[in-house]
């Protein structure tokens, strides 16, 4: 059985309006829906929610974007969503980080940075460093949601053992 593809992720952020203005000029993913209200009621999507939230969650916006590849970026806004300091605590469990590849992750960083975002890193770094052009650089979006950028494929990068 051949396995799954990958489909969405989805992030919390304190301002919809401006993650999908931050998503599609950042990263020129299309707007593909919302941002709209989903509240608790007997919805098929206000029960599907009980099941993922428990009772008691009331309402959030929600809107959806999609990449070049057709991949997804669920984004939600819950009412008591609000901006936090220093958030990143690598040691947690849960979601890290998600990536984008683009050759051009230098100039990438530009507009991330004119958006709001920022360079996590101190500066662009290479795999492989003098043998091959792979880079590599961590980020942020203005709500401070780690986004990596590879200048290659996931597959080129690491079948060659890039930690060794």
């Amino acid at each position: 059985m051949a396995g799954p593809t990958f489909s969405h992720i989805g992030i919390t952020v304190p301002d919809l309006e401006k993650a999908i203005e931050f998503y599609t000029k950042a990263f020129g993913m299309y707007h593909i829906m919302g941002p709209a209200e989903i509240k608790q009621d007997e919805s098929a999507i206000g029960q599907m929610c009980d099941d993922v939230f428990g009772k008691g969650w009331g309402s959030f916006r929600i809107a959806h974007m999609s990449s070049t590849d057709g991949i997804g970026i669920e984004m939600f806004e819950f009412p008591k969503t609000e901006p936090e300091e220093n958030k990143f605590e690598y040691w947690r469990p849960g979601l890290f980080h998600f990536c984008f590849q683009d050759e051009n992750l230098e100039e990438r960083v530009k507009i991330i940075e004119s958006l709001g975002g920022r360079q996590r890193m101190e500066k662009v770094r290479y795999y492989y460093p003098g043998e091959k052009p792979y880079r590599m650089v961590y980020c942020e979006d203005p709500f401070g949601n780690i986004i990596e950028i590879y200048s290659h494929s996931y597959e080129l990068t690491y079948s060659s053992g890039a930690y060794v």
